[in-house]
């Protein structure tokens, strides 16, 4: 079971979550199994969206493993800031 998930909340025709996208399976080959990674299309999952409180896309929240909330960010963010993120969430 993976320490953290990374979640990325996007859109059909987001270019900014193509962006985003880039960025994250640039950084997912480094951190092997310790994070888990998914998209959601806020279209395919309004209800949880709005649950959540995804406002923009792309959004990225970063959940530990008992599903808590350790981090969230709108925007694209640049490999950097993907890193530094998920070691500050790590345990």
């Amino acid at each position: 079971m993976p320490e953290l998930t990374v979640t990325l909340y996007s859109s059909s025709f987001c270019g900014a979550c193509s962006s985003t996208r880039q960025t994250l399976d640039r950084v997912a080959p480094l951190l092997g199994d310790r994070v888990g990674w998914r998209e959601i299309n806020v279209a395919d999952a309004p209800d949880d969206s709005e649950r959540l409180g995804i406002v923009a896309t792309p959004t990225i929240v970063i959940t530990d493993a008992g599903g808590d909330e350790r981090m969230r960010a709108s925007g694209v963010p640049t490999t950097e800031q993907v890193l530094t993120a998920i070691a500050n969430a790590l345990p």
